[in-house]
């Protein structure tokens, strides 16, 4: 095998073995988002697509590199050449494998290259979902225990209006009777003063009587004095 087909093999190992950590199920997608937060990672990600169309470019090269060798050893004219040489024969058979592996190993480390990037960026994108499902349940935890506390609120509001209503009627109807018993004690006073206002009437009648009976009295009583003088005075 060759330096650049045994770098293509190395490379396709490492990619497995870098898919299979990647697919481990008890890895969770924020424990890998944490450790692609690293510091090393943040300042290769400016070279990161470059690398990654770069590899992309070099597999496909060797990818079609191992098309054409393929190509090459499995055509009409090299199998006549072959069966007239036996020995050709096998080095024939044994380039082809060496095209097909080398077929192989490009196309599948094509392959893998896609998907180790797919899937880190399927596990950042799943951390994100999860850190904002997350930071969602919290929220609508909180509304729910809000609405839950207004809930209660209302009720407490409601029973104390209740309350208030009940009172107000109490009280409503206390003072409806205080205000029916002073309406009861001012009729009364009110008759009272009706009552107390014909008596001063009555009495201004009697006094005014007594006064003209006394004026009559005392004019008699000068008639008397006047009569008795007169009298008097013819005696002497």
């Amino acid at each position: 095998m060759t330096l650049q087909w045994t770098a293509v093999a190395f490379f396709l190992y490492a990619e497995i073995f870098v898919n299979v950590i990647l697919c481990i199920p008890f890895i969770s997608a924020q424990r890998w988002r944490l450790v692609f937060n690293w510091r090393i990672w943040n300042w290769l990600s400016p070279y990161w697509n470059k690398c990654f169309f770069t590899m992309i470019m070099v597999l496909i090269v060797l990818f079609l590199d191992a098309v054409r060798e393929v190509q090459k050893y499995s055509g009409p004219e090299p199998m006549q050449d072959a069966k007239v040489n036996p020995n050709l024969f096998d080095h024939l058979h044994m380039k082809l494998f060496r095209a097909q592996r080398n077929l192989y190993i490009s196309g599948f480390s094509i392959f893998l290259w896609l998907i180790m990037r797919r899937v880190v960026t399927l596990l950042n994108q799943l951390a994100t979902t999860l850190e904002n499902s997350a930071g969602l349940q919290a929220q609508m935890d909180s509304a729910v225990k809000a609405a839950k506390q207004h809930k209660e609120d209302n009720l407490i509001l409601k029973q104390a209006l209740l309350d208030d209503e009940k009172s107000m009627s109490t009280k409503n109807q206390q003072l409806k009777l205080e205000v029916e018993k002073l309406a009861g004690q001012l009729k009364a006073a009110e008759e009272a003063v009706h009552k107390s206002h014909a008596e001063v009437e009555a009495m201004k009648r009697q006094a005014k009587g007594l006064a003209q009976e006394y004026d009559r009295l005392l004019s008699e009583h000068h008639q008397l004095q006047n009569l008795q003088s007169v009298e008097d005075k013819k005696d002497q």
